[in-house]
């Protein structure tokens, strides 16, 4: 098994705001002692950190990758917002969005995280690797094509998968995003296209407040290859797997993709900051398992992960190694210190029943 591993140090110096999580700073709310947007590199760094000390990192093909183009960008971005990104960038930096604050050379740190993205479809796509991540920063699955926000300046999917597609690399591209909030900007680059299938597991009304409802399921060619499936707060382990079991990979199956591109965020976690959901770091082994067998049943075993959210400092990292592990095969292994809290902690068997009732009728409506 090849798998890539795709990073770059200037990712993590991406920066810029006043803001204390995700409040501005000003009137009652006060500057935090350490950090500002939840959105910081740690939960990043360490995730690299850790592998480096597992020795993961030793068992990956580790790779850096070019910005990307110009070209790359105005596929899916209109020229008027990138001038504008591109200067206030170089006058040194603003925000142009909803949360989305960054520093001189913003944009070009940007461009490079769409580029990670990019690059770890190509490769994967061409053969080079049987399959790759991304660890891209700043994130993009909320960025529309002329707005910024929830932390996202450009659409790093989005470009990734219109650069393969200008390429002549594939043809039918399916996203599913785990990351816990709507993925409303991956949803609106592609909501008309019925050559991308893009699904949405999400907690329901987190972010955005007014997007990722079940009854959107595109518009025009694009009519019914949009899937929401919004989930009630303190869904866990059970909830989510079985979610994937009888929504995310019939639709797959049905889709059949030339490959499989998850947005991975790990802010479904128990200890996660911006959500209250209940997902463990096997809840994430067990899930790339499943998108694993279904990209080797479908579409060659071609399958790409792109970094979303994800904001425990000290819980994404065994979130994201548990992933990598599975994603690789490899027998290295970072327990979860927490294991045994977050089993007791876990959804008991009558609210685990009320959401698979809820899943079957969502079920349902989505798939006919």
């Amino acid at each position: 098994m090849r798998t890539g591993f795709f990073w770059d140090e200037r990712c993590f110096w991406h920066a810029g705001g006043d803001y204390a999580v995700t409040f501005p700073l000003g009137g009652h709310v006060q500057p935090l002692a350490a950090g500002g947007l939840a959105e910081n590199p740690e939960t990043k760094r360490r995730l690299k950190n850790l592998m480096d000390v597992t020795g993961l990192t030793d068992e990956l093909e580790m790779r850096h990758a070019p910005a990307a183009s110009w070209e790359d960008l105005a596929r899916v971005h209109p020229e008027e917002f990138l001038r504008k990104f591109k200067d206030v960038s170089d006058q040194g930096g603003g925000e142009l969005g909803l949360r989305t604050p960054f520093l001189q050379g913003g944009f070009e740190i940007a461009a490079l995280s769409a580029g990670l993205a990019k690059a770890a479809l190509f490769d994967v796509l061409r053969g080079d690797l049987d399959n790759a991540y991304a660890l891209s920063r700043p994130p993009g699955h909320h960025c529309l094509p002329d707005w910024p926000n929830g932390f996202c300046l450009l659409n790093n999917i989005g470009i990734a998968i219109e650069a393969a597609k200008a390429a002549g690399l594939a043809q039918r591209f399916a996203v599913v995003d785990w990351d816990v909030h709507h993925g409303n900007g991956t949803e609106a680059v592609f909501l008309d296209r019925d050559d991308v299938l893009t699904i949405s597991i999400h907690q329901e009304h987190n972010y955005p407040l007014d997007t990722g409802e079940i009854e959107q399921t595109g518009t025009g060619k694009g009519e019914g290859f949009n899937m929401n499936i919004p989930l009630p707060p303190g869904v866990g382990h059970v909830g989510y797997l079985e979610t994937m079991e009888r929504i995310v990979l019939p639709a797959l199956a049905r889709f059949k993709p030339d490959v499989i591109i998850i947005a991975c965020g790990f802010d479904a976690s128990i200890y996660d900051e911006l959500a209250r959901m209940m997902c463990t770091p096997e809840t994430y082994r067990e899930m790339t398992r499943q998108v694993k067998q279904a990209a080797d049943e479908l579409c060659d075993g071609k399958l790409v992960m792109v970094h979303e959210g994800g904001y425990s400092q000290v819980y994404v990292p065994f979130c994201g190694h548990a992933t990598l592990e599975e994603l690789s095969g490899s027998a290295i292994r970072a327990e979860d210190p927490m294991a045994e809290t977050v089993r007791i902690r876990q959804p008991n068997a009558r609210f685990d029943a009320f959401i698979s009732g809820l899943i079957g009728e969502m079920a349902d409506t989505l798939l006919g």
